[in-house]
């Protein structure tokens, strides 16, 4: 496994209490691709997938649209994607077999009640990000898939839906979210070891403090799975993941943000799982 620790030991540090992060996550993103190795690049470049999706989505519904530069494709490329996605039914050379999926299932579902673009991109994303063969960065997706899927699930009861027209995908959590509906937990508080944190943000009535929360977990998620592992591609990875989250809260709310979202993370390390002095 290759070891960054040159390259990290010169990047800014990132610390909660900065207002931004000292570069963007495109520039961070253009400095990785000098310095990965190729297996490790393959295993990065999936994590940047997901504004590919978003930006495919925007694409198949204005093909004049801006995107997202911190993508893999270009609007070339991606407008060639949705081109031969319609000319076959198998996948498009160069890119994985999911996207030409999606082009093909907008093409069919466009316009139809309760059917959503961008959820259909994101879903289609985990389900291919949780096949990541990096067993830290799968886990990574599957946490933000059980997330999002866990948060649809507590609206979905609370609006006296029914949870199986809206919980997405499959795997345990979705079983137990489908199987467990009436217990308040789903039977998830001894499965997930952040079931109880999320679970207090979801009662967040505020929309943006409940986010907060939410990344905050995310924070202290990706300090555990890396602190003995500092200079791999896995700490390199939470490096990526931690600079967007604080990109984008500074764009979000630039002062007022971070000093809540410092007072979040400190809340949440609560009893800490490593010693004292190396959260300082």
């Amino acid at each position: 496994m290759a070891n960054y620790y040159c390259f990290m030991a010169g990047l800014p540090t990132v610390k909660l209490t900065d207002a931004q992060p000292q570069q963007s996550l495109l520039q961070l993103k253009e400095e990785l691709a000098d310095v990965l190795e190729p297996q490790d690049a393959r295993l990065m470049q999936r994590y940047f997938m997901r504004f590919d999706c978003e930006n495919l989505a925007t694409l198949l519904a204005d093909e004049a649209a801006e995107i997202d530069q911190r993508g893999n494709y270009d609007r070339e490329a991606l407008s060639l994607l949705i081109e031969e996605a319609r000319q076959t039914d198998s996948a498009v050379k160069g890119f994985p077999a999911f996207m030409a999926d999606f082009v093909r299932d907008y093409d069919a579902h466009a316009g139809q009640t309760n059917w959503f673009a961008r959820d259909a991109a994101l879903l289609a994303y985990y389900n291919y990000a949780r096949e990541c063969p990096n067993a830290m960065m799968a886990d990574w997706y599957s946490l933000n898939f059980n997330i999002l899927n866990i948060l649809t699930a507590l609206i979905a009861r609370r609006q006296g839906w029914a949870l199986e027209n809206y919980v997405q995908g499959d795997g345990p959590v979705v079983e137990a979210l489908l199987k467990q509906s009436t217990q308040a937990d789903f039977g998830l508080n001894g499965e997930l070891d952040y079931m109880k944190d999320l679970m207090q943000a979801a009662d967040t009535t505020d929309p943006v403090e409940k986010e907060r929360q939410i990344d905050g977990l995310r924070w202290n998620w990706l300090e555990d799975k890396t602190f003995f592992e500092p200079f791999d591609i896995t700490a390199l990875f939470a490096y990526v993941v931690r600079n967007e989250i604080l990109e984008r809260w500074a764009l979000l709310d630039p002062e007022q943000g971070r000093e809540r979202f410092t007072q979040i993370i400190e809340n949440l390390r609560g009893e800490a799982k490593v010693p004292e002095e190396f959260l300082r």
